[in-house]
């Protein structure tokens, strides 16, 4: 039997182990509260019921800015440029500058305590980083609380490449007042502004042509001790002479020149032709003498500019001095500096001497262009010199050039104001021959002709022949009848002409309406009424005949028939014109009508988009009548002047009416009394609105009365009782 093996020894009793309070944590232990263990095993407590989640580090290397963002709904809007540019960029900033971005945008671009927690993420927020995300946001004020957060870091400090993003993030978002205040921030912070900051000022105003406060920024590059260089004062005195600040400009100048600061040439072109479209034509020779003496002599280029300047300005005196300096310094003009005088002489009236211009150029066979023809041909005509004209045609063809549109309807309407109609349609044969593509500007001259010489045969021969070209004719005959009537003299001319058309089938509406209205402007009411019943026997007017019949019938005090022709332009679901709306309420308020003008006034301000001034003053007056009496009507009235809109009938006729439904007939006469005794109102018509006023409240009293015994019912009675009194 083998042996057995020793037993073992007594098992030795466990101590317990306690621990009170709270045992500091370490990487291999876990935080242990107070208790009682035995043999180091916790006694697990009961699980809460929302457990808590472990921190976890941020880690930006993990970081995703789609998965991040909170769900948005797709906007209903479409982004605009602006901000999809912005997009744009932010897709090609660096992972860090998308990560403070997408902290704004989860925030609603909000500053806040939220933002301020997801930037403390990051270990720290360089100057660069800083420059990079001002350069995408456009929320001015977001931008500037994250400016200032970045500063107040430990160990911060902006450079000059974050100073200038923040510029350029409040210039761009229109906040220019508040970029001009950062050379104080920088130097408050310890960064004195070198002339690159004031530069970038300077260079946002400019573009944006905001030439006081490019002075206001140069100002304050002074008062900093900052010098500038040649080209940032030629920069500052361009910007200030394109707004329109010359002394400003010169007075910048004068610093230039103090500071022992050598001109270029673009430093005496800027004084140059700021001078020159100021007109100071002296002191532009001054300066341009200083350049000669220290510089050189100015190139064609120069003085093509100078030309320019003075010819906007239409100083064509100071033109042509100009032009005997450029050949004093032996300057040959080139075409670009010819072209430009000779324009500015023709347009000024000074032909003979642009011709003479023009024919030194031929001489020094310079390419001379169409367009300097065409120029030269339209002055021509102007001038009533047909003849050289039609040389400049002949020299143009023989130059080889092809003359256009515009030449030939200039010489045609040359010829025409010379009683030369049958050289002027010949020229208009030569446009059909050349296939050009003719308007009514060139057959109108020749209309004309034939109407005023009474050629009525001819007249209508060119309107066939303008029916075979492709004309529209009618379209064209309106233009021409809009072209000649004004004038009584012309405007019966052109009824003669219309008289001999119509009955050859050359008639149509608005040839009608605008020989209706012209003779209605000229007091022809009798004549436009007849136009206009011939047009109701053809069964043609339309709504705006009808609303200038609307005022000849007004005019012609016939009343009833101007109400009808408003109701057939209701029948047509049209509106009438402001002038016939105007005209038929005066016309109602003369004959008494104050309600049917009342209702015609509210008519028109429902149908209209802009009423008269009168009209809606009426519905004022009407209210004032209702709620104040008249010492309200009365400051509705002192208002309305001030606005310069005078009493008429119609707002007397309102004052009527309000004070009859809503007042009574001492309250109007007491506005009317205060018209009289400010003499907007004659005696007479005074009385003539009182016995108006009293006809109208006896009309509403028997209105009143009537309704009352419709109400109860004795309507039946009284009419027993009327049949008894005449049987009696």
């Amino acid at each position: 039997m083998p042996p057995q093996p020793p037993p073992p020894p007594p098992s030795k009793p466990l101590k317990p182990y306690f621990f009170y309070g709270h045992r500091k944590p370490s990487q291999n232990r876990p935080v242990v509260r107070g208790g009682l263990f035995t043999n180091r095993q916790t006694v697990k407590p009961q699980p809460p019921k929302n457990p808590i989640t472990p921190f976890k580090p941020f880690d930006l290397h993990k970081w995703d800015p789609q998965k991040n963002l909170p769900h948005q709904p797709q906007p209903s809007k479409p982004q605009s440029p602006r901000s999809r540019h912005s997009l744009a960029l932010s897709q090609r900033l660096s992972p860090i500058a998308r990560f403070i971005l997408d902290a704004f945008r989860k925030n609603r671009n909000q500053w806040g305590p939220e933002v301020v927690t997801e930037l403390c993420k990051l270990r720290r927020v360089t100057p660069d980083l800083v420059a990079e995300v001002l350069k995408v946001e456009n929320n001015p004020q977001l931008a500037t609380k994250f400016f200032h957060w970045a500063g107040k870091q430990k160990g911060f400090k902006h450079t000059f490449a974050s100073y200038n993003a923040f510029a350029y993030n409040l210039n761009r978002s229109n906040f220019f007042r508040a970029a001009d205040q950062l050379p104080e921030l920088m130097e408050a912070q310890g960064k004195p502004p070198t002339e690159k900051q004031f530069e970038i000022l300077i260079r946002m105003h400019s573009d944006a042509n905001r030439g006081l406060r490019v002075y206001y920024v140069y100002q304050k590059m002074v008062k900093f001790g900052v010098k500038p260089r040649v080209f940032l004062y030629n920069r500052i005195m361009d910007s200030l002479i394109k707004t329109g600040h010359l002394d400003l400009a010169l007075s910048v100048y004068e610093d230039f020149r103090r500071d022992g600061l050598v001109e270029e040439s673009v430093t005496y072109m800027i004084l140059i032709k700021g001078l020159c479209k100021s007109g100071r034509i002296e002191e532009m020779m001054e300066v341009l003498g200083r350049m000669r003496e220290n510089l050189c002599k100015p190139d064609v280029f120069a003085y093509t500019a100078m030309v320019r300047a003075l010819t906007g300005e239409g100083n064509l005196d100071a033109c042509l001095r100009v032009w005997e300096e450029m050949k004093r310094d032996g300057v040959e003009p080139d075409v670009m500096a010819y072209v430009t005088l000779v324009m500015a002489l023709c347009k000024g009236g000074r032909v003979d001497k642009g011709y003479e211009v023009f024919k030194e150029m031929k001489g020094r066979r310079i390419l001379i262009d169409r367009g300097i023809y065409g120029i030269l041909v339209e002055a021509f005509v102007a001038d009533g010199k047909i003849g050289l004209a039609c040389d400049l045609l002949k020299d143009l063809v023989d130059s080889g050039y092809r003359a256009d549109l515009r030449i030939y309807n200039s010489l045609i309407e040359g010829f025409c104001n010379v009683k030369r109609v049958d050289k002027a349609h010949k020229l208009f044969q030569v446009t059909v021959q050349e296939g050009l593509e003719r308007d009514f500007k060139t057959v109108n001259p020749l209309l004309m002709s034939y109407a005023e010489m009474k050629k009525m045969d001819d007249f209508c021969k060119l309107l066939k022949q303008m029916e075979k070209l492709g004309f529209s004719v009618f379209d064209d005959l309106s233009k021409f009848f809009s072209h000649v009537v004004g004038k009584p003299e012309r405007t019966m001319m052109a009824l003669e002409v219309f008289e001999d058309l119509k009955v050859k089938g050359y008639s149509s509406v608005p040839i009608y309406n605008i020989l209706m209205e012209a003779l209605l402007t000229v007091g022809e009411r009798k004549r436009a009424l007849s136009l206009f019943g011939e047009m109701k026997d053809l069964n043609k007017p339309d709504s705006t005949t009808y609303s200038i019949a609307i005022i000849c019938f007004v005019e012609d005090g016939n009343i009833q028939e101007a109400c009808v022709s408003h109701n057939k332009i209701v029948e047509m679901f049209c509106v009438p014109s402001v002038a016939a709306y105007c005209s038929l309420a005066k016309g109602l308020c003369d004959n008494g009508e104050i309600d049917a003008a009342m209702m015609l006034v509210r008519d028109c301000l429902a149908s209209v988009e802009s009423g008269p001034m009168e009209f809606k003053y009426s519905l004022t007056i009407l209210h004032a009548c209702k709620t104040g009496g008249a010492e309200k009507v009365i400051d509705v009235l002192n208002e309305m002047m001030q606005e310069g809109c005078t009493p008429n009938e119609v707002i007397y006729s309102a004052i009527i009416s309000g004070m009859c439904k809503h007042g009574t007939i001492e309250e109007a006469r007491k506005v009317f009394t205060d018209l009289r005794q400010r003499k907007i109102l004659t005696e007479a018509k005074t009385i003539v609105f009182d016995e108006i006023l009293i006809e109208h409240m006896k009309k509403k009293t028997a209105d009143l009365v009537l309704a009352g015994l419709k109400f109860f019912g004795l309507e039946s009675k009284l009419k027993a009782m009327g049949s008894t009194l005449l049987g009696s």
